[in-house]
């Protein structure tokens, strides 16, 4: 479903600010997979996530997604095939608009659509439907503004948004990061759900080890640029963050520098 070859990202090449992002990433993600990418400031997890996304285009190296070459694809071009939700809670719905609004936004992106014929029946009941199921509270607040909900409710109903229209790659940018823990847990919950439900193929880059470790069935350690840990299957499964730390400084050398990523 995302097949990266060989990209290399640097920025302010030849000033004295030269950074190299990403040194030479390979990498496959099949069909359904849910990946969760680790690793200290700098390491370039957001820079590799956004690299797939088109927010910049990469220096070499290609990347498809379903076999489709968007190497040189635009962001709003590679939108057709991604959902993305991102740190912010507030940036990925419309706060002046209700919820039901926002739903049929998302529900007929892509279509030939006005919101001015306005929601049907059905669609509110499927939309009600919907937000029931993952307990957040807010099937019977349809027509409340979505900038009256808190950040953890908005975050989650921005996955639900990304995902109803089934993309073929899920990006999750750090999007717990600024919740409370408790909150970051609830929509951790909505997020095992919603790719569990709708088997989506999925790449989840966290500052958090712990929920690197406890989600997902695929966790890959970037370092420097490079995927330096691709752990899977049962050695995933046995894995504790005194595991993961060992194993990162054996593969990169050096002790891991990020105190928030260990201690969550």
């Amino acid at each position: 479903m995302l097949r990266i070859e060989n990209i290399r990202k640097t920025f302010n090449p030849g000033t004295v600010n030269e950074k190299i992002a990403l040194d030479g990433v390979d990498l496959v993600l099949n069909d359904g997979e849910f990946v969760t990418v680790i690793g200290s400031n700098g390491a370039g997890k957001s820079t590799l996530l956004n690299a797939i996304a088109g927010v910049w285009l990469v220096d070499e190296g290609k990347i498809f997604i379903d076999d489709t070459d968007v190497t040189k694809l635009s962001e709003d071009r590679r939108a057709q095939y991604i959902g993305r939700v991102f740190q912010d809670p507030l940036m990925g719905t419309a706060a002046d608009m209700w919820i039901e609004e926002n739903l049929a936004l998302a529900h007929r992106r892509g279509q030939k659509r006005g919101l001015s014929v306005g929601i049907t029946a059905k669609e509110r009941e499927m939309y009600r439907t919907l937000l029931k199921e993952f307990d957040l509270g807010l099937e019977d607040r349809l027509s409340t503004k979505v900038g009256l909900l808190s950040g953890g409710q908005r975050q989650a109903l921005t996955l639900i948004m990304a995902t109803l229209q089934s993309p073929r790659l899920l990006l999750l940018d750090e999007h717990t990061a600024a919740l409370d823990p408790k909150t970051a847990q609830k929509v951790l919950e909505v997020t095992d759900k919603i790719i569990e439900k709708s088997h989506l193929t999925t790449f989840m880059v966290t500052h958090n080890m712990k929920d690197a470790i406890n989600h997902g069935d695929r966790l890959l350690m970037l370092n420097d640029g490079k995927v330096i840990l691709d752990i899977k299957g049962k050695e995933k499964k046995g894995l504790t963050v005194e595991k993961l730390l060992s194993l990162f400084e054996k593969a990169s050398g050096e002790e891991f520098a990020n105190d928030a990523a260990i201690l969550g």
